[in-house]
């Protein structure tokens, strides 16, 4: 397959790269062929996720406990698909994007209700506090993750398909939509917000590198190259926000019978986490921006 439909394996997750996405990249070709659409697998994957709560909602069952597992595996199957799927056919769209993140968040959300009814039938008291201050601060850090892998791939490769929208251009968009496209745009408009503010990514930088980019035509590829030489190895750091270790860790966790550990490792370690890399990202950010005055 093209590696324009794949993604960037430089900054792609181990896991990822050396299980998840072969497999995908091995299922597009025959997805295309008979005419699935991105949309249909993003679907797909969110049944798996909801499968994958009902089975650890059991999770005191060893072999639901692992059915829960084998959930969320062919899940991240059909999400490394379903973004290759809209690359190879070219059908990229903003409902797409947005039903992409929503399918993501239901199989979590799935998972985290089904455990939490477990937990909460057990008498653990406060469990939903714990389990939606988790829940939040996932939905933060995993936003933060993939404006990371967009802003590498926009800047670095120079591939529209990554592209951002520009927040005051939705706004403006909003003008004349229907009520359904005018809700879907708000919710959109409030996600990139919110990777905007949790990812050291400050608009500023972003604008200060169009600009130069624009005005520096013949040095582009220079310009990209300095990027990646300074970012691959950051958004590889940032990585280990990715879902593929939340789905480990909630597996090791439910097959030891303490679930509740999973939702304090989201709390007390990865938070954390977060914090140090969007200090260490605006270092990187002042880096750049000083090693680029050698280009032009």
């Amino acid at each position: 397959m093209s590696d324009t439909v794949k993604r960037t394996s430089e900054i792609e997750e181990f896991t990822n790269l050396h299980f998840i996405h072969p497999i995908s990249s091995w299922l597009v070709p025959k997805l295309a062929a008979i005419n699935i659409t991105p949309n249909m697998v993003s679907l797909t994957g969110m049944f798996f996720g909801i499968l994958a709560g009902f089975s650890y909602h059991h999770y005191q069952s060893p072999p639901m406990a692992v059915l829960g597992f084998i959930g969320m595996i062919m899940w991240h199957i059909m999400d490394g698909a379903d973004g290759q799927l809209a690359r190879l056919t070219k059908s990229y769209s903003e409902i797409g994007a947005i039903l992409d993140g929503v399918c993501d968040y239901v199989t979590f959300i799935s998972v985290y209700v089904g455990i939490g009814l477990m937990l909460s039938q057990q008498g653990n008291a406060g469990i939903w506090v714990i389990i939606l201050s988790a829940g939040a601060l996932h939905a933060i850090q995993s936003s933060a993750y993939e404006l990371q892998r967009a802003e590498y791939d926009y800047w670095g490769h120079g591939k529209q398909s990554a592209a951002l929208p520009e927040i005051k251009h939705m706004i403006a968009d909003l003008k004349g939509k229907s009520a359904p496209a005018f809700i879907m745009s708000q919710f959109l408009i409030g996600y990139v917000r919110m990777q905007r503010r949790s990812s050291g990514i400050s608009s500023e930088h972003r604008q200060q590198l169009k600009d130069i980019l624009r005005d520096n035509p013949d040095k582009t590829s220079d310009i990209r190259a300095l990027y990646r030489e300074i970012f691959a190895p950051a958004v590889n750091k940032w990585s280990i926000l990715c879902a593929n270790y939340r789905t480990i860790a909630i597996f090791i966790a439910c097959l030891a019978g303490q679930p509740i550990y999973f939702f304090w490792f989201e709390i007390a370690f990865l938070t954390p986490v977060l914090i140090v890399l969007v200090q260490k990202q605006r270092k990187l950010n002042r880096l750049f921006s000083l090693r680029l005055k050698e280009i032009i």
